[in-house]
């Protein structure tokens, strides 16, 4: 049998390496011209406790996980307990012959396939740990998946190993293969490799974000580290020296955004990322950062929280937090990317638009867009279209042409002061936290407080030109129209291919990857041709309706909210989107 995609989902304990093995798997199928969703699932700790890994292999794009379950490669019994409720009929269970199995976890619609993981990995491999690679050569050999694939990525895996340990891993890949033999014809579950596909990427979202940060110029990273977001910080760490960038390990978030607005003040481009609990400290200096308009760029994958809630689960429940952040008003930017190709987008984007209104950018991401996997077209990161725009940035030209006295805070039309960085004889001011005449000399003056804020506020005008507009996904009339932001893209835009297929409900969906400033006008126009308006979100009180209803008086008529901590799935949509009707 060949289905159209299969789950396969490998559990055990922290420590393990499902992660590593999970994502080299991934890859694997990937390089076989397979698309993969791959998803993380673990706790908030170093060792102990169950993990999982979860691969969707298909052969056509993902964007999404699902529940469903076809093979189970259990590297321990807990692992058995925990899914095999959900393996759908026909799915079998991998495990190490030395496990005893009760009664209790046998299901009839189930198969059971005992290899020796421990004993192969000891004798082939020479240590037990090499169980996931044994067990993964298992599913190759069971999914008519050809193990070469595997193996290339063994090798680019293991390279600064040596060869010694490349040899071992490749050695108890092919026992994995070899122990499957007798299974082989009883799954019926198939997905072979497609011969002379295009080369394709496989990354998450925080690969993608920092991929598009550095090739935005991006050259100054501070932060302090806070899972999910900690992430990007090793990212810039690992190629920090090859493309001359700095990265700061703070001693705090406070201290980070601090160096960061510094960093930025001098000229930098800069970045910091964080989650949640991350970003409430560092409130107050984001205020610093609009008082003073200097450009800086915060990427928060949110977490569930408040306080340090769920620390390796995902939400969406900072959106309003993020648009009013800090004390009393200043303009701001917040992206809201839904897809790894909209992650890297974000990316360089984020300090076009900070250098551009001299303002902070946010981005916000989650949990589950920053650490799934997803395979991408090579041309998804769209590096032809990366420019970099210093805005109203003075040339040492223009700095040498000056005959005024220099006002860093300008009143202009725009609002839109031209910007000097520190060094140039013709171009020195004062910088405080205080509110400031033109000279940026602390100023009490009515009049003035009035002028500055109004000069601040305005540059923002037609700003949402400049941001990515609202998408629509689906056929431009239909009963149902989803609203969303962030990534419960992937998962909405295949339950909205679901409902279309299966049902007379016909659905569309608009998704928001920019949510300041709010796109008024083209929600106007987006709504005007929707019947019945139902928003997805993963907060408990509806942040998104919330806004919606501020900036444009429009209500929607329901609301499919997922607050536990788990991400969306296709069918845990259309299961709710059903009951909305």
């Amino acid at each position: 049998m060949t289905p159209n995609d299969l789950t396969i989902r490998i559990g055990g304990e922290a420590g393990m390496g499902l992660e590593s093995s999970g994502v080299g798997f991934s890859k694997a199928l990937t390089r076989g011209g397979l698309y993969v969703f791959g998803l993380p699932n673990y706790y908030s700790r170093i060792r102990g406790g169950h993990n999982f890994f979860s691969i969707r292999v298909a052969r056509q794009p993902l964007y999404s996980h699902a529940e469903p379950v076809h093979l189970l490669l259990a590297l321990d019994r807990e692992t058995i307990k925990r899914h095999v409720d959900q393996i759908v009929e026909g799915g079998a269970v991998v495990y190490d012959v030395s496990e005893e199995l009760p009664d209790d976890l046998k299901r009839p619609h189930v198969q059971f396939f005992p290899v020796p993981l421990t004993e192969l990995a000891k004798e082939r491999g020479g240590r037990e740990i090499m169980r996931n690679t044994v067990i993964f050569g298992v599913a190759a050999g069971l999914l008519g998946f050809d193990v070469a694939y595997l193996e290339s990525v063994i090798r680019d895996n293991f390279a600064p190993k040596g060869q010694q340990v490349i040899d071992a891993n490749l050695q108890v890949a092919q026992a994995g293969v070899e122990a499957s033999q007798p299974f082989q014809s009883d799954y019926p579950f198939k997905m072979e490799a497609i011969e002379d596909a295009p080369t394709r990427l496989i990354l998450n979202g925080n690969e993608a974000f920092a991929m598009g940060a550095l090739a935005g110029g991006c050259r100054f990273v501070s932060a302090y580290p806070m899972t999910p977001g900690s992430p990007v910080l090793h990212w810039f760490a690992a190629h920090a020296d090859k493309y001359g960038a700095v990265t700061k390990h703070a001693e705090d978030e406070i201290a980070a955004i601090n160096m960061a607005i510094g960093a930025a003040y001098a000229g930098a481009r800069v970045m910091v990322p964080t989650s949640g609990g991350g970003f409430s400290l560092m409130v107050e200096a984001l205020g610093l950062a609009g008082i003073s308009e200097t450009p800086i760029v915060v990427y928060n994958a949110q977490r569930p929280e408040p306080a340090t809630g769920l620390p390796t689960r995902s939400a969406q429940g900072d959106l309003l937090f993020m648009l009013h952040a800090s004390q009393d008003e200043f303009p701001r930017f917040l992206l809201t990317p839904g897809t790894i190709e909209e992650s890297f987008q974000a990316g360089w984007e984020a300090f076009n638009l900070a250098d551009r209104y001299q303002t902070s950018a946010l981005v916000a991401s989650d949990h589950y867009l920053a650490v799934a996997y997803r395979t991408i077209e090579r041309d998804g990161l769209n590096f032809d279209a990366v420019h970099i725009d210093r805005g109203a940035l003075l040339t040492q030209e223009e700095l040498n042409a000056l005959e005024e006295t220099y006002k860093r805070f300008e009143i202009t039309e725009s609002g839109i002061s031209p910007r000097a960085t520190p060094g140039h004889a013709n171009a020195v001011w004062t910088t405080t936290a205080n509110e400031h005449d033109e000279y940026g000399a602390v100023s009490e003056d009515a009049a003035n407080r009035i002028a500055q804020v109004d000069k601040r506020t305005r540059k923002m005008t037609g700003a949402d030109r400049d941001t990515p507009q609202p998408t629509r996904y689906g056929p431009d009339t239909a009963k149902m129209t989803f609203l969303c932001w962030g990534s419960t893209y992937g998962p909405l835009r295949e339950a909205v291919d679901r409902l279309n297929a299966e049902s007379s409900q016909k659905a569309n969906m608009i998704h928001f990857s920019a949510l300041e400033p709010f796109p008024v006008a083209a929600v106007e126009e987006a709504l005007a041709q929707s019947q019945r308006r139902i928003v997805v979100e993963g907060n408990s009180t509806g942040q998104f309706e919330t806004l919606l209803r501020a900036r444009t008086g429009r209500s929607v008529d329901g609301a499919i909210h997922k607050y536990d901590g788990r991400a969306f799935t296709p069918a845990y949509i259309v299961r709710h989107a059903t009951e909305e009707v």
